[in-house]
């Protein structure tokens, strides 16, 4: 330690008010002059540019001043962090500053350097005395480097500081040390999931209707992310240094340009209207904020909506730039690691889970293949996504989607294709849009991309709510969802084919903003649709009448005396029949679900729902009590019971605890072993436990029946993973009387494919026994086992990658883990869970060759905490993540 580094800072005298009134003049000032430069200015993101530099350039040089009149040390740093400190100060941003101290100089506590604390809060009262809305830190370059390594948000600051005045040698050390700390593989990952619960926060969107142009998806912190992780992996620091490393295109630098300024222009402009620091484009900002833009009203349109239809465009083009080269940046820095791929078709590859195209030249090539994407990425198992160079190459092509491509009979098939695969059509839809290759397919949907609502009912532009739409009708076809809305989903389950719902649903507000009556102008555009896509005429008129009368149940429902006969009996004379009927339904409640979370009541479900079943009356159809594929369960697993004569009636105190998503998620055979082994059993306390030969295949069926609790599923994992079970898949359910109802498949290497029936009898007493007992059991989780990777698994990782998105009520989470198959996986998931105290109410497991994609629906107060929230998701990715892969 140096003696200059323990020496006191030499004295000044206090700031006099003159004095600081003349710096707050001056200041005061310059800022407005700035400020009304650039409102009187044309307005460009040139402007804004110049605009936020010269705010920099102004708040420098009163903070040099005012350091060097406070009189601090000679040895001392004073740095610009955060935003500030990449030079990028917006009229009301906060001016985030550091004051760095050599190692030794302490400002207050044992062996304080006198004088340093009053030199200090001089600096920082002058500061404030003046106008300056300055967030500051005092930080030695060792409690930066700790602080750094502790919190990936103050790395994060740290990682865009600037020397303003001071000590050059002292920032160097700083810069120095910082650097090195930087673990580039860390820190995107800590960016990475940061990314991802700020997306999920925005509700994975950038189309809300009152967007934050900061941090909402396709905000301007997706570029900002993307310059912090190149610049902590030493890749660069600007576009065109990420361009000269071959990470992005002269084209895609030009784009980023243009959408980065355009989001810059709003912003500025949002805070010189709003004078104070507001990023969020609420309402009654957006006209103003348009018309100081240039944007005046049409016909069809206000002004807000034109300048949020432009800013809608720029922040989707910014998602696609921030997919794009988050992936590149990632393959860039795992470097060998990156998984090797393995052919899908002949112009497609599986790398990691990923679709990439087999060459640069596929969509030039084969202009069929853009399509083709999104069919091959639904039907490919284990395909999760679009790769870098897939997402590049269709950003490149769209100059190939023209009307000759849309009218090719090709293309036409390839896209009735995609809307009848039985899985993958909510992802594979909004992939398409996400890419622009739907608007560009469906040039009447290109015309609402990015069209806001302004009716204070919907909260999502006109193309999200449609995509929105299709996934709700999509999830009433899927028996995971069964809890959600259950009456729908047994009306789904006796429809038959749903695509025709699917292109109603694509259609059914396709026409808003055109001027007159939507419903009919998009009766005419799917008209046109089924006519050029060969749909059949029953399946056409339906659609068609869908599309036209898709607000009529809802009117009735809500605004006409359902006690009315002659209400009931015209609504009947217009649905004309009971699959028409139950089609509107179906898409009356996806439709206002799809509007806003907060619209959906139970309410508005029961007016709707009455209506139905009196329309239904009127028909003369069927009452649909309930659904008659469970019913058809139901009756056979009765039959199973008869003839292992059960007594009558052994089935019903158990099934009066169970609700549809049970019956929906096991088959008749399940049903009726679980009432055999559990009716004696239903008040008991003590865990249950039945196993048998499994009726699928090899290994054995395991029924847990116990009161539930928080670490319940993982010490039964637990037990597996000690035992050396390997689980296959777990059905996980959760009784109305709070009891846990869990099946398990596993299998276990204490058999041989061929042992005799004699070795399964042991293992099932066995595994009856000691489950029992260690779910009786009240001491800690045991540790996981290490687990083995196989040889293939050892040769073609899969980067683990775990999702964590709450459900349209927000009262559930679904988890999604993806990565590489290894034993003691599930349980070292379910322990990071109970850790939390984090329920767990449905499980799915699904192996995929090498590769295993485990969902899981949760809930719990952990989740609600986002540092909690982001805490979890990082031991989950730790878990998924093999011993073996680990750094």
């Amino acid at each position: 330690m140096s003696a200059q580094a323990t020496e006191a800072p030499p004295r000044a005298a206090q700031a006099s008010p003159a004095r600081t009134a003349e710096m707050r003049e001056r200041f005061r000032a310059g800022k407005a002059a700035l400020l009304e430069h650039f409102r009187d200015a044309r307005a460009t993101a040139l402007s804004a540019g110049r605009l936020i530099k010269a705010l920099t350039r102004h708040v420098d040089a009163t903070l040099v001043a005012l350091w060097e009149h406070s009189a601090m040390p000679a040895d001392a740093a004073l740095v610009a962090v955060g935003g500030y400190g990449r030079a990028e100060l917006f009229p009301y941003s906060d001016i985030d500053v550091m004051v760095l101290l050599p190692d030794g100089m302490r400002p207050e506590g044992e062996g304080a350097t006198p004088g340093l604390r009053e030199a200090i809060e001089r600096f920082l009262h002058a500061g404030w005395d003046v106008g300056l809305e300055i967030g500051p830190s005092v930080r030695s370059v060792d409690e930066c480097v700790a602080q750094a390594r502790a919190d990936v948000t103050v790395q994060t600051a740290l990682l865009e500081s600037r020397l303003l005045c001071g000590s050059k040698r002292l920032y160097r050390d700083f810069r120095r040390a910082a650097d090195a700390a930087t673990d580039a593989r860390a820190f995107l990952r800590a960016k990475t999931l940061e990314m991802q619960q700020r997306h999920v926060k925005y509700e994975n969107t950038p189309y809300a209707l009152e967007p934050n142009c900061k941090e909402s998806p396709g905000g301007l912190r997706d570029l900002q992310v993307v310059i912090w992780v190149a610049r902590a992996a030493g890749l660069g620091r600007s576009w065109a240094e990420l361009a000269a490393k071959g990470l992005v295109t002269p084209f895609e630098v030009s784009q980023l340009h243009k959408h980065e300024g355009t989001l810059r222009l709003i912003r500025a402009r949002l805070h010189a209207i709003a004078r104070r620091r507001e990023d969020r484009l609420v309402f009654d900002l957006q006209t103003a904020v348009a018309e100081s833009i240039g944007y005046h009203a049409t016909k069809t349109q206000r002004a807000s909506e034109v300048l949020m239809h432009r800013y809608y465009w720029a922040a989707k083009a910014v998602t696609q730039l921030n997919q794009i080269l988050m992936l590149n940046i990632e393959e860039r820095i795992l470097g060998a690691e990156a998984p090797q791929a393995q052919p899908v078709s002949a112009l497609f590859l599986d790398r990691g889970g990923m679709l990439e195209v087999a060459h640069d030249r596929v969509y030039a090539d084969y202009p069929n293949a853009v399509l083709e994407t999104f069919l091959v990425y639904q039907q490919a198992p284990g395909i999760q996504g679009l790769s870098a160079r897939t997402l590049r190459a269709l950003y490149n092509a769209r100059h190939l989607m023209g009307t000759r491509w849309r009218h090719d009979p090709v293309n036409r098939e390839l896209f009735m294709d995609i809307l009848r695969q039985p899985q993958g059509i909510t992802h594979a839809f909004r992939l398409m849009n996400q890419t622009s290759v739907l608007g560009r397919y469906l040039w009447v949907f290109r015309r609402i991309v990015g069209r806001m609502q302004h009716d204070l009912f919907h909260v999502y532009t006109v193309d999200q709510h449609i995509l929105m739409v299709l996934r709700n009708v999509r999830r009433f076809f899927i028996p995971e969802h069964a809890h959600e809305y259950p009456f729908c989903s047994q009306l789904a389950s006796q429809w038959g084919e749903a695509w025709p719902l699917y292109v109603a649903a694509l259609f059914h507000d396709v026409a808003k903003g055109r001027g007159g009556d939507h419903s009919e102008i998009g009766a005419a555009d799917v008209r046109r649709f089924c006519r050029d896509h060969g749909i059949g005429r029953d399946d056409a008129a339906l659609i068609e009448f869908l599309v036209r009368h898709h607000l009529t149940m809802s009117r009735i429902a809500q605004k006409e005396d359902l006690s009315d006969p002659d209400v009931i009996e015209a609504f009947a004379r217009l649905v004309a029949t009971p699959r028409r009927l139950t089609a509107l339904y179906l898409l009356t409640v996806a439709d206002i679900r799809g509007t806003s979370p907060k619209v959906w009541n139970a309410w508005k479900g029961k007016l709707l729902e009455d209506l139905y079943r009196l329309a239904l009356r009127a028909l003369g159809g069927a009452r649909p009590n309930v659904d008659a594929e469970i019913e058809s369960r139901r009756q056979e697993a009765r039959q199973l019971l008869a003839l292992v004569a059960a007594r009558p009636g052994t089935e019903e105190a158990l099934w009066r605890t169970l609700d549809v998503s049970y019956f929906a998620r096991h088959d008749p055979a399940d049903i009726a072993w679980h009432a055999r082994s559990l009716w004696r059993h239903l008040g008991t306390t003590a865990p249950i436990v039945r196993a048998r030969p499994s009726a699928v295949g090899e290994g054995l069926q395991v029924l847990v029946f116990a009161p539930d609790a928080p670490d319940l599923f993982a010490r039964i994992c637990g037990y597996f993973d000690t035992h050396r079970f390997s689980i296959q898949d777990a059905k996980i359910h959760t009784t109305r009387a709070g009891y846990a109802l869990d099946t398990f498949q596993v299998v276990s290497t204490h058999l041989a494919d061929d042992a005799e029936p004699g070795a399964y009898r042991d293992l099932i007493a066995l595994v009856e026994t000691e489950l029992a007992q260690a779910l009786a059991s009240t001491g800690p989780l045991p540790p996981p086992s290490a687990g083995q990777l196989s040889r293939r698994g050892r040769s073609f990782p899969v980067p683990p990658r775990v999702a964590l998105n709450p459900d349209e009520r927000a009262q559930r989470w679904l988890l999604s883990v993806s990565t590489v198959d290894r034993s003691g996986l599930l349980y070292a998931i379910a322990r990071v869970l109970a850790h939390h105290r984090i329920n767990l109410h449905l499980a799915k497991v699904s192996t995929l060759g090498e590769r295993v994609e485990d969902t899981f629906l949760v809930d719990g107060p952990a989740l609600q905490d986002p540092r909690t929230q982001l805490q979890v998701e990082s031991e989950l990715l730790d878990a998924a993540t093999p011993p073996a892969m680990r750094r």
